[in-house]
């Protein structure tokens, strides 16, 4: 059921099934003439019913609405084109919108990830298992759609209310935020979260996922925010979780240096088994496949930022990484 957050805003929840996630905030903003509707859920059947169902309770259909996606992932954008309809138009980032409004661009990011994770000695056989089944491939949205490209400071209309959009690569190269100066209301997508922590992967192409990640922070602490709404669970103190975040991430630097340092010449596969994880598995071999996925992909960008400032190098031995503390 839709819930008025301020005058002619509503957020729309939408459940994520067999995703620790639990649920996205969808949120409808009422305009004159059109609807603006913020973030979509997975291309999957209960999505689907969810979001429409809190549409129609709100007196509007498909095609009613023009689509603001905060970034790329499935669970955000996999029902936009479905969503916009016909008539509607899909805003996203610039970057963002690379891989999701054409398809080669798409297969080609998957193979650079791909090549990636084995370098860094993800099995091939557990990579097989999980290919079909990542909802990031299997529940993203299908080409097409009208989309329209945002840049850092664009600014939208939607009501009687002005959206501000503000870059902030790192949990996507092209994340955005969308500013209400006036209410002093942000939307967050999934750069700050508050009871979880972002993940942050390595992308091919953005050789310091982490450090754009953590600069980005320190960007949106400057603004202002009475009222954070974040794509996944309730918002808060935003000032008080960014600092949390950073000192987070400290610490995890800390944590894969160390492991590092104390097994030279090991691949962000291995090395990830040596840090520490929130989840229910007696060690690293019982970890769920697709948890190992998310992992080493934490864990290389944890890595990826430690080679940038000066403390670990990277070689290449036989195909495979090796990483040595400097």
């Amino acid at each position: 059921m839709p819930e008025e957050i301020m005058q002619n805003t509503h957020r729309i929840p939408v459940p994520l099934p067999g995703n620790p996630l639990k649920e996205l905030n969808a949120y409808l903003i009422r305009g004159k003439d059109r609807n603006l509707l913020i973030d979509t859920g997975f291309r999957q059947p209960a999505c689907r019913e969810a979001l429409f169902a809190g549409l129609r309770e709100l007196g509007l259909r498909r095609g009613d609405v023009d689509v603001l996606l905060t970034h790329l992932h499935s669970d955000h954008a996999g029902l936009a084109p479905e969503a916009a309809g016909e008539t509607g138009t899909i805003f996203v980032s610039s970057v963002d919108r690379l891989t999701l409004d054409n398809m080669a661009e798409r297969q080609k990011y998957w193979e650079e990830a791909d090549n990636r994770f084995r370098e860094e000695g993800f099995p091939i056989s557990m990579m097989m298992q999980i290919r079909d089944k990542n909802p990031a491939r299997s529940m993203a949205p299908p080409t097409g759609g009208h989309y329209s490209s945002l840049e850092d400071g664009d600014v939208l209309e939607a009501g009687d209310y002005r959206l501000q959009c503000l870059l902030m690569p790192g949990h996507t190269p092209g994340q955005m935020c969308f500013w209400m100066e006036r209410e002093g209301c942000m939307f967050l997508g999934d750069h700050v979260l508050f009871d979880i922590t972002p993940n942050i992967t390595a992308w091919p192409r953005m050789p310091d996922a982490l450090g754009s990640y953590l600069r980005s922070l320190e960007k949106i602490r400057a603004y202002d925010v009475k009222l954070a709404l974040p794509g996944h669970r309730r918002g808060g103190d935003m000032r008080l979780r960014i600092d949390q975040l950073l000192e987070h991430h400290k610490r995890r630097l800390e944590e894969a240096f160390s492991a590092v340092k104390n097994h030279p010449g090991q691949p962000a596969y291995f090395l990830a088994g040596k840090m520490t994880w929130k989840i229910r598995a007696s060690s690293w071999d019982t970890f769920p496949v697709a948890q190992k996925w998310f992992a080493v992909g934490e864990c290389m960008s944890h890595l990826d930022h430690l080679m940038v400032q000066g403390r670990i190098r990277k070689e290449l031995q036989g195909g495979k990484a090796a990483y040595f503390a400097v």
